[in-house]
């Protein structure tokens, strides 16, 4: 990978020299903090700043002693894994004193800590800007009180804080994930997908609870991610009647033959009266009106529990590395800042502007103002309850939305005909979005088709309607439950034309990786030939290589992310207790890297060998060697991943036998070759709502397309705007001519020539110890919080 230009290297121009750096976890713990603290931890050490501990939240700041304690590097292995807090999370009523503060003020001034990194929700970072703010007046007061000289006061003078929020609710407003709020959608989605199984046995409503006592997001994502038949949220209470209609759904949808209903509520739903809406209030409910057999599951602080996913850890290193950043670039005058993500991309919002925004969503729910708190909580929130309305409520033909009317008068017909494939391995996520696709068509006006088996499928004719219950409990199927193949159309293209003609195919919705993108450019090129093929067609990326140009993620590459985390987490603690191990694991993907580097990144590895990245023995030896340095001190256990293309010659075996020979002595080896277990497996969470939502995105871009291209009884479309892939491009959902995207693609190795993610890999060998080059070029600068992003730039379509 070629090195960033010098001026772009941080610790070149930023050093934390002569610099104290404190770092606290405070209010509820989450997952994913440890990450966060390991980070700060490790990237404070690399820039030569001191970095302290301070344990018990705000608690130990006001004690001090003991509390605030230097952290060594060694001092925060093996912490990575672990769920909630190692250094401790306490509430404190003494820090909201003016006197508890100057406790803690004197406390830092006596260690030179002049720089906080607080991870926490909105009240704990509203307690850290306030400390900010009486910063120099405490100062005046410790040395009238003679606890401090006016050197001192002087040299301390400024306290700057940045903040991570660590919250499974993801209720602060400004960032599009909060740290722990995908590894608390991994417990639900666990116990939602244990249930299921024993509902359909029994036919049975089981109603959930779930966390979330001012924000619905956990409840409403997870009701998205598993099909939930209702959803009861804070943020949008039902209309006045909602029992009846809720009871009629219920029956509906058993009455189709579902032997199971989900409800979902948060516990802090109401009515549009103020009046709670509790789990057993409406367990109560279906049984008196129904008469079903009815549970409830209240899931309480397993929603807190666990180990972080892939995820909560990439995301908290990421913010870890960023709040660093932000502490070395303050000035005197620098606003506390909140270190966020949007899409895909680091940002830094001023905090108590974040905070504002936070209080000004409760507000709007105590006046009643329920559209407007959807709207505050961004358009991540708004755009997961349009969607999840749109899947989970099927309407009567007369309730039919505007855009079916203008269909129905411009093309003297009451649908389109759509078709629906999968293309490629089988990946995780592919089902819930083809399930997104059928209803939103079918709620748009359109007759829908499946195809099995991909191409080969489509040109034995293997095509057949479907409709909208017959993708009922598809969003937690892993694999693909309509059957894909590799196979590419362009030796098929007459059968394939013939049947597009037979069924009067209109659109075309294929979801795969690679070989689709290769698919919808032969079909493109084909449309000179063939007329069949001058319709709208639409890719969604959908592999767990997340090699497609295009797209910075693909539906199953997060699942496959988790597992080989989940897979790292147990082989490290099989070595627990026994003398000092490495493990070499090989993972797949072809030749892009992804998997290898942002797995590394979560499960803490040493290494990550890639082919985009070239290396030769010498690199080895060098791995080897620094390996043998950490091994001699306190860590116990290594890690190397290997992609599975990363070089021809040096093999896994080669890599293996490598470190065995030359750790002998220090270390011993053992090594993995992870395989198809990296598809398998139920989806994540974020896989199911990704592909949901950019599923509808799509759909809702075919049936625009279809009214635009429909001339005189036909449909006829040969624009390159007419056959794209809609990906996610840093902050946006884009959709992109695949045509363009042919200057874009390495088609020999079959991965895009610009990979974003290579910039993270230098986070990963920082935080192993490696002296690197930081190109800090694309990190979070400091911008406002936009109430109401342009509709386009809804890249939070990812969670």
């Amino acid at each position: 990978m070629a090195q960033p230009d010098s001026k772009k290297i941080f610790f070149e121009n930023l050093s934390g020299a002569g610099k104290a750096i404190a770092v606290l976890t405070s209010g509820g713990d989450a997952q994913g903090m440890n990450a966060a603290v390991r980070a700060v931890v490790r990237m404070g050490i690399y820039v030569g700043a001191k970095v302290y501990f301070i344990r018990e939240g705000y608690q130990g700041m006001v004690d001090g002693g003991d509390n605030i304690k230097e952290a060594s590097w060694e001092s925060v292995s093996s912490m990575l894994q672990v769920g909630g807090t190692v250094i401790g999370s306490a509430r404190c009523k003494e820090f909201r004193t003016h006197e508890g503060r100057l406790k803690a003020a004197h406390n830092l001034v006596q260690r030179g800590i002049t720089n906080l990194c607080v991870i926490g929700g909105d009240g704990s970072l509203t307690g850290a800007n306030l400390f900010r703010e009486e910063w120099s007046g405490l100062l005046g007061e410790l040395v009238e009180q003679g606890l401090i000289d006016a050197d001192a006061a002087q040299r301390y003078s400024a306290l700057h804080i940045v903040g991570m929020v660590g919250s499974i609710d993801n209720d602060f407003c400004g960032t599009d994930m909060t740290i722990g709020t995908d590894s608390a959608l991994h417990r639900i989605i666990e116990v939602v997908d244990a249930i299921m199984t024993t509902a359909q046995s029994h036919q049975r409503t089981f109603v959930l609870e779930v966390m979330g006592r001012h924000c619905g997001y956990l409840a409403l994502v997870s009701a998205l991610a598993c099909g939930a038949d209702w959803v009861l949220i804070p943020e949008m209470p039902p209309e006045d009647g909602w029992e009846e209609k809720m009871c009629q759904k219920l029956s509906a949808t058993r009455s189709r033959g579902t032997r199971l209903n989900i409800i979902i509520v948060a516990e802090g739903a109401i009515d549009r009266h103020g009046k709670p809406i509790t789990s057993s209030f409406v367990k109560d409910l279906v049984v008196k009106c129904l008469g079903f057999d009815t549970r409830v599951t209240i899931l309480g602080h397993v929603q807190r529990g666990g180990t972080p996913s892939a995820f909560d850890r990439i995301l908290a290193s990421r913010m870890g590395v960023e709040a660093v950043l932000a502490l070395l670039e303050t000035t005197a005058n620098t606003p506390a800042c909140v270190v966020s993500l949007s899409g895909n991309q680091s940002v830094r919002l001023p905090l108590m502007e974040c905070v504002q925004m936070t209080q000004e969503v409760q507000k709007a729910m105590d006046e009643k103002k329920f559209e407007d708190a959807v709207k505050l909580r961004g358009r991540s929130f708004e755009n997961n309850l349009k969607t999840y309305k749109l899947l989970a409520h099927r309407k009567p033909e007369s309730e039919l939305p505007s855009l079916n009317l203008l269909l129905c008068i411009l093309c003297l017909q009451s649908n389109f005909n759509v078709a629906i494939l999968n293309v490629g391995a089988p990946a995780a996520g592919m089902n819930a979005a083809v399930r997104s696709a059928v209803r939103v068509g079918i709620s748009e006006g359109h007759k829908m088709f499946a195809v099995n088996d991909g191409f080969e499928g489509f040109y034995k004719g293997q095509i057949k309607e479907i409709k909208w219950a017959d993708v009922g409990g598809w969003t937690g199927q892993g694999g693909s439950l309509l059957g894909t193949k590799r196979t590419l159309p362009a030796k098929h293209m007459d059968k394939i034309a013939e049947q597009m003609r037979k069924h009067n195919i209109n659109a075309l919705l294929v979801i795969g990786g690679f070989e689709a993108l290769e698919c919808l450019l032969q079909l493109y090129e084909a449309r000179a030939t063939y007329e069949e093929f001058c319709i709208p067609m639409c890719m969604l990326p959908a592999t767990i290589s997340n090699n497609v140009p295009g797209t910075d993620l693909s539906i199953g590459a997060d699942t496959a992310l988790n597992a080989i985390v989940e897979t790292c987490d147990r082989i490290k603690q099989s070595a627990s207790g026994t003398k000092r191990r490495v493990f070499i694991i090989e993972t797949m993907g072809g030749y892009c890297g992804y998997l290898a580097s942002v797995g590394g990144l979560a499960a803490g590895a040493d290494a990550a060998y890639i082919y985009e990245e070239p290396f030769d023995i010498r690199d080895l030896q060098a791995n080897v060697e620094h390996l043998t340095e950490k091994m001699k001190t306190s860590i116990q256990r290594g890690l190397v991943l290997r992609n599975e293309n990363c070089n021809e010659n040096y093999t896994t075996d080669f890599i293996y036998q490598l470190y065995s020979e030359e750790g002998k002595g220090v270390f011993d080896c053992r090594k993995n070759v992870l395989g198809h277990m990296q598809q398998g497996g139920a989806p994540s969470p974020f896989d199911r709502n990704f592909g949901t939502k950019i599923s509808a995105k799509a759909m809702q871009w075919v049936s625009k397309k279809l009214v635009e291209t429909f001339r005189q009884g036909r449909v006829f479309a040969n624009t390159e705007d007419s056959c794209c892939l809609l990906g996610m491009r840093r902050r946006a959902l884009v959709f992109q001519p695949v045509v363009q995207l042919k200057e874009d693609t390495d088609f020999v190795h079959r991965i895009p020539k610009e990979q974003w993610w290579l910039k993270l890999r230098p986070l990963m060998k920082i935080l192993a110890k490696y002296k690197t080059s930081y190109d800090v070029s694309d990190s979070g600068q400091l911008e406002h919080v936009v109430r109401n992003r342009p509709k386009e730039s809804d890249a939070s379509a990812a969670m």
